[in-house]
């Protein structure tokens, strides 16, 4: 079985790794990784560890539609912001996938300083950024060597 990633093949049964190593580029407070593992039955796992930010909080993550993160973590994405059971949705409101068309590889991943309200508060500030703050690390998903 060949399993393909925008256009990259991948032999056999293991698994498909990606990472975004995370960073703010106007600032070198806060910083980590997420890793995300997908195995041969298509469930993602994702893990990771981020710096300096408050463990006394929540703090939402999104995935966004583009990778380009030189402008301070700032990315545009047309779909409102959501949860997993809403049908107009970003791609990254955790149902993800590592491979098929819908794959994450190539998108940026964005760390907030809030808790996310998944869309919830029937504010217009909640169906885009689901009111958790401003944005405090980001980086681009890419496939990670094994």
């Amino acid at each position: 079985m060949i399993d393909t990633v925008k256009g990259v093949s991948f032999p056999g049964p293991s698994s498909i790794q990606a990472v975004a190593v995370l960073s703010h580029p106007n600032s070198e407070q806060v910083y980590g990784h997420v890793d995300f593992v997908q195995e041969k039955d298509g469930a993602v796992t994702v893990s990771g560890e981020v710096k300096n930010i408050s463990a006394a909080q929540k703090h939402g993550f999104h995935i966004h539609e583009f990778g380009d993160t030189m402008n301070g973590c700032t990315s545009v994405d047309n779909n409102e912001h959501a949860g997993p059971p809403d049908e107009l949705r970003h791609v990254g409101d955790l149902v993800i996938k590592l491979t098929d068309p819908t794959s994450i590889i190539g998108r940026s991943i964005v760390v907030h300083e809030k808790e996310d309200d998944v869309g919830r508060d029937g504010t217009p500030n909640s169906k885009k950024t689901g009111n958790a703050g401003s944005r405090v690390a980001c980086g681009e998903i890419g496939l990670k060597t094994i």
